[in-house]
């Protein structure tokens, strides 16, 4: 090569290398700025009937009323209502004149708290250091700048606490500057109570008669926000806003829409995990009354193969799906079984791979070298995959047209939603407009997007009429993203009545590489916290600890499910340590008092937990005579920590749960009428997980179908729950999923002491 030949080389060099000085100057400075404003302008949230927007969150109505942008969905979580107490309390208007209305897909209400710091595997023990606290800075910022419009995580209310707040403070000095400027009098003079600006002289106004000024105002730079101490609303009991539709059938579902010209889907899928679709009948179908379309589809953002009919109505459908007669190629798969399955599991955990180590404190898996005079204890445990099971089946209603798409979805993930519809349609994310009704359970299962590619794919061929996709129970059951089975084998130390070193080693799917393979076919780095959440971010202090983790590459689609890694991880450490207690006769909540020390948090939690159930005190038997046992369990999860002790017996040798005392610390509450449902909530579905839930595999499919086979708790079943919130004047953390984790290793510990022996598999029952 000659010397001329070597100029251009040193030259794009020189190029590549100034333009990443460059671009690491912008990078760090645009680092170290603070996070672009959530408030919003007030062009960004549109405007209907006279509606004055003063910003991207809060419109003033006509009459004065209070609209609320709702960028996160009501699945029964009461979060409609809370975010709207939020603005009554800024704005000092009485909680039923706030409304709400769906916003545009518009980055502003991207949700930063989900995929903030709380979506890394860092220790909470390491959040308050200097790279934990940048690491977190930066996240906030990226998700500032994707705005991923999401409702999970339990970080609705936490991710609303400030922007919510902050809008509706600003919307407020503008109100109280425009009347200023209209009375000439100074700002600082008027006041708002019950929703009516005040001025001197007893002079009064609504909001409606300034909002067209207050329009106008600049945003200041800054506001003041109400302290704790004026709180009028937050903190206190006050009725759920989506009560009396829910009471009278008013409330619409995504299942009760009803646009006019709207056709009805019913859906046939490869039941094999990878099949597809060879061959399928139409004529016989097309021939039966109301039958429209038959038409095959691809599986779309993971979902399964299939064929749909479209019919008038939606029985015609549904009847007219035996007639089409699909074959299947049921693939690589179609050998796939629960013990193979596990057996899988197992090699992993048996392999010399170590997988990836989450934490590693001390002298990590050398303390167990040289354990002198301690006492060691082995155990594994063990949980099955589950399904969903919403209430509300998997439906989406979609029109294609040559304007775009209109959707109405049951979705917890619009942003996702959006793309995985213009995908399907051939057509730009921004021609894809979302209507999101109450949703009828969501648990994590509407996070994912497969029902909304199949429906705009069945709408693209339905000449511009909409259709209404609706999946059977079966449909619903067997082609779910479930949550994932899992193993963990556990060890700890005992030395002097303290554990002084504990390990975990589990095996199971990863649930993020899922999830960036379905949506965007991008490989994951091979670090998934949400399958090691609860292990590794254990809060108690062990001298040594090894927390790792081997993902497990598997056919079978797995996702976010109710308190995600959580729901197991809570099962395996604490149901473990209440085995290490037993072994060691230790009582298991001493044991935790001495683990806890340096987490005054959690211990407070426990405490609460324990001296309302009465732990110490004789339980006497039950009417019955059957012998009854407490358990006790803690967990702390999504920024909250939960402590629970169920009380149990046993019938015909299965646990029978009579009554759960929860204790919670979940920040400053909002309604605490609201916490308490979904601690009720979430114990139930805990229970019926623990007691019932599993799901099998048999021949590449999945064996379940419906409720017989696949049972929830009855009413009759379940226990008197109590909740008991602790104070605190932290920022709000999460409530929906925080009780379903510590109520299974809570009975399970009940269950050993009526038994004798430790329960380590999942379900019970």
């Amino acid at each position: 090569m000659n010397a001329n030949a070597t100029k251009p080389r040193r030259g794009r060099r020189r190029f590549l290398l100034g333009a990443l000085g460059i671009g690491g100057a912008l990078v760090v400075g645009w680092g170290v700025m603070p996070p672009r404003s959530r408030v919003g302008g007030a062009g960004i949230f549109p405007e209907h009937n006279g509606e004055i927007a003063l910003n991207g969150w809060i419109k003033i109505t006509p009459d004065g009323s209070v609209v609320l942008a709702m960028p996160r969905v009501e699945m029964g979580q009461g979060i409609h209502t809370a975010l709207s107490m939020l603005a009554a309390e800024e704005l000092d208007i009485p909680l039923s004149r706030v409304s709400i209305e769906s916003p545009p897909v518009e980055r502003i209400y991207g949700n930063v708290v989900a995929m903030g710091i709380g979506s890394l595997p860092v220790h909470p023990d390491s959040e308050d250091k200097t790279w934990a606290r940048a690491l977190a800075w930066m996240m906030s910022k990226v998700a500032r700048e994707i705005g991923l419009i999401i409702t999970g995580g339990s970080s609705s209310v936490a991710d609303g606490w400030q922007p919510v707040r902050e809008a509706a403070a600003t919307a407020r000095a503008a109100l109280v500057e425009a009347a200023a400027r209209e009375w000439n009098v100074p700002a600082a003079q008027v006041s708002i109570r019950d929703g009516r600006l005040i001025g001197p002289g007893g002079r009064q106004a609504t909001f409606g008669s300034m909002a067209q000024t207050a329009q106008g105002i600049s945003a200041p730079s800054s506001v003041r926000l109400k302290p704790a101490s004026q709180y009028q609303w937050i903190g206190k009991p006050a009725p759920r806003n989506d009560l009396a539709a829910k009471t009278d059938g008013s409330a619409r579902f995504s299942i009760d829409v009803r646009p006019p010209g709207m056709l009805y889907a019913a859906v046939v899928m490869c039941p094999v995990f990878g099949g597809k679709l060879k061959t399928f009948q139409s004529k016989a179908a097309l021939s039966m009354p109301g039958v429209r379309y038959v038409m095959p589809f691809e599986g779309s953002a993971g979902g399964a193969p299939g064929v749909a009919v479209v019919a008038d109505h939606y029985w015609q459908a549904r009847q007219a799906l035996a007639a089409v007669e699909p074959v299947w190629d049921n693939g690589p798969h179609a050998a796939l079984d629960s013990a193979g399955i596990r057996q899988q599991l197992v090699n992993a955990l048996n392999s010399d791979k170590g997988g990836f180590t989450y934490r590693s404190m001390g002298d990590g898996l050398n303390a167990f070298d040289n354990t002198g005079g301690g006492i060691i204890v082995e155990a594994e445990y063990t949980a099955p995959y589950l399904a969903h099971a919403t209430m509300e089946p998997m439906n989406c209603t979609a029109q294609v047209t040559k304007d775009g798409v209109q959707l109405w979805a049951p979705t917890q993930v619009a942003t996702l939603a959006q793309v995985v519809a213009a995908r399907a349609a051939g057509v730009d994310r921004d021609k894809v407009h979302i209507d999101i009704p109450f949703i009828g359970g969501g648990f994590g299962r509407r996070l994912e997007s497969d029902f909304v590619g199949q429906a705009v794919t069945i709408a693209t061929r339905t000449e511009g009429r909409p259709v209404q996709v609706i999946w059977s129970r079966e449909d619903d059951i067997r082609h779910d993203f479930y949550r994932p089975q899992a193993i963990a084998r556990l060890k700890a130390r005992v030395e002097h009545g303290k554990v002084t070193a504990i390990a975990s080693r589990s095996a199971g799917q990863s649930i993020l590489a899922g999830e960036l393979d379905r949506l965007f076919g991008a490989p994951s780095a091979g670090i998934d916290r949400y399958t090691v959440e609860g292990l590794f971010d254990l809060p108690y202090e062990i001298e040594h600890e090894h927390i790792a983790h081997v993902s497990v590459d598997l056919p079978v689609p797995i996702g976010f499910w109710r308190s995600v890694g959580h729901s197991y991880a809570g099962f395996f450490l604490e149901g473990f340590l209440n085995e290490v207690a037993a072994v060691a006769r230790l009582d298991p909540l001493a044991m935790r008092r001495d683990l806890l020390r340096a987490h005054p948090r959690e211990l407070k939690v426990l405490e609460a937990a324990a001296q309302a159930a009465g732990w110490g005190q004789p339980l006497a038997p039950g009417a019955d005579g059957a012998p009854r046992a407490r358990g006790i369990a803690l967990h702390p999860s999504f920024g909250s920590v939960v402590a629970q002790v169920a009380e149990v017996s046993l019938k015909d040798g299965k646990p029978r749960v009579h009554r759960v005392v929860c204790a919670v610390d979940c920040g400053t509450v909002v309604n605490p009428r609201i916490v308490e449902q979904q601690m009720e909530s979430a114990v139930i579905f805990g229970l019926t997980a623990a007691l019932y839930g599993r799901i099998d595999i048999k021949d590449g499919q999945v064996v379940q179908s419906n409720f017989p086979d696949y049972p929830v708790l009855k009413m009759a079943e379940t226990p008197v729950i109590e909740t008991h919130i602790v104070p605190s004047a932290a920022a709000p953390t999460g409530v929906g999923e925080i009780g379903v984790p510590p109520i299974a290793p809570a009975v399970a510990h009940a269950v050993a002491q009526l038994t004798g022996k430790p329960v380590r598999q999942l379900p019970m029952a």
